[in-house]
């Protein structure tokens, strides 16, 4: 291919934004050879913004569909409208998504109207429950059904696209590139300007880190997970909670009428993403029930309890660095306070082997693209 590789790559999110970034890095690393337009749809737009900033990363067109009280409907059309409009314009060889979100599904759906190549990165992560996770786990399989290279993070992943008749010579096993992000930050010297952030990182109480935000856990789930919380602080004298609340209105309203005057409980805004990777180093146990955080927490030595019912990140659980423990009040007690008070149960999951990736997938993503396409880099 005597002319550079043309690739799009398409997100929204944070967390699209994060595991897309080491990607978009590590393709212009090759320019000329490459030539890389990254789109962003701006499903949400501050926190897509701080990605952007700690990653050094200069979107060439940016969708910015972002409305309030959108609908998964509104969403889709925006997006799919914006990429048609692109997409007459410019031909890119391949277009790259990741993971579960609209936008990603999307994005394979305006490749295939263009009948060009799609990459689904993060590919083959199942919970097989068609509503749970709501709308991420179709949106995934939907992704899958497009995609010409399936970039799976596990060998798990993979066997999921092989049992649903995918070819094997268009799925390659990366590790993830979620891995790839948090050990480029982790090893940042970033400064934390939150003060209420400042402080806790500074206690010398141990901090339980609490990530709830997924639509599946709105109402009664998040109220039992933050009296959970509640109790456990009641409990134990030397733990302080950190939950940096999601800005949805129906998290922020459960979660400060439940915990907004318990002691020791630090409510505070989402911190950006380099912060947060800070204070999940600080952290002592992760509550959550972020997919992300289960994969990024275990490379950092930490305890992760997954506040849900189904997870498509089996891996953890079976590798011991997580535990599915769902959002039942007495369950999430028990299972913290086993980790708060008995040193060897904590030690085993804290010692446990990340399965998600050794921080080089982005690079075997442009490595089989190269390959492909016959780019010689």
């Amino acid at each position: 291919m005597p002319d550079p590789l043309q690739v799009m790559t398409v997100f929204g999110t944070r967390p699209d934004a994060v595991k897309m970034a080491p990607v978009v890095k590590e393709l212009q690393r090759y320019q000329p050879h490459v030539q890389v337009r990254v789109v962003v749809t701006g499903q949400h737009r501050e926190m897509l913004d701080q990605v952007l900033q700690v990653f050094q990363i200069v979107p060439d067109h940016d969708l910015n569909i972002m409305q309030h009280g959108q609908t998964l409907t509104q969403i889709t059309v925006r997006v799919l409208e914006g990429l048609d409009r692109l997409l007459g314009e410019q031909k890119p060889h391949v277009i790259l998504a990741q993971g579960d979100t609209t936008t990603t599904f999307v994005a394979g759906l305006a490749a295939f109207y263009h009948q060009v190549a799609f990459g689904h990165v993060e590919a083959g992560l199942r919970t097989h429950h068609k509503y749970n996770p709501f709308p991420e786990e179709m949106n995934r399989r939907l992704a899958g059904a497009i995609a010409d290279f399936h970039f799976a993070p596990t060998p798990q992943a993979r066997e999921n696209l092989l049992r649903e008749g995918i070819r094997a010579e268009s799925i390659w096993v990366t590790g993830n590139t979620g891995i790839d992000a948090l050990l480029m930050v982790a090893g940042m010297d970033y400064p934390i300007a939150d003060p209420l952030l400042q402080q806790a990182m500074a206690s010398p109480l141990r901090t339980v880190l609490l990530t709830a935000h997924r639509r599946e856990n709105w109402g009664e789930p998040l109220e039992r997970i933050c009296t959970a919380v509640k109790q456990l602080v009641q409990r134990f004298d030397d733990i302080q909670v950190v939950f940096p609340m999601h800005r949805n209105p129906l998290v922020r309203q459960t979660a400060t009428k439940v915990l907004a005057d318990v002691p020791r409980v630090v409510l505070t805004e989402p911190p950006d993403y380099a912060p947060f990777v800070k204070l999940m180093q600080s952290a002592y146990l992760i509550l959550t029930d972020s997919g992300g955080v289960q994969e990024e927490a275990p490379s950092l030595g930490k305890p992760v309890l997954v506040l849900r019912e189904t997870t498509e990140r089996p891996e953890g659980v079976e590798a011991g660095t997580a535990k599915l423990v769902g959002t039942d009040t007495e369950r999430i007690v028990q299972e913290a306070s086993r980790l708060l008070s008995d040193q060897n149960a904590y030690q085993q999951m804290a010692r446990a082997v990340n399965p998600y990736g050794d921080g080089k997938a982005a690079q075997r993503i442009r490595q089989v693209l190269f390959e492909h396409f016959g780019v010689k880099g």
